[in-house]
């Protein structure tokens, strides 16, 4: 899949997905250059953590294919070294969390 042009060239661009439009957004994720990511959640978008988890899953094995088309390894390369950054960090953490903004379920 090719994505258009983008209003921002740091974003994604989803013009066009209509298929996102009975969708809710759950997280957004960020990253600098050699530096932290960032991590937006909407806990309430999801009924339980383990939802959350299993998003996640779901995130990495469409993270092997967008690798594996991208840089021309397999799905099954790909995903083992996204399992192996995963567990890396599960291990040792390589950041502390800054919560940049209290989640606020009235609002």
């Amino acid at each position: 899949m090719m994505f258009g042009k983008k209003k921002n060239p740091n974003a994604i661009d989803i013009d066009g997905f209509d298929f996102l439009d009975n969708s809710v957004e759950v997280a957004r994720l960020w990253v600098e250059s050699e530096g932290p990511a960032t991590c937006l959640i909407q806990p309430d978008k999801l009924a339980e953590p383990e939802m959350f988890g299993l998003l996640m899953v779901d995130t990495i094995r469409h993270g092997a294919r967008a690798y594996s088309q991208c840089y021309g390894m397999s799905e099954e390369e790909a995903l083992e070294r996204i399992w192996k950054g995963v567990d890396m960090e599960r291990e040792h953490n390589t950041t502390g969390l800054d919560t940049i903004q209290d989640f606020d379920p009235d609002e």
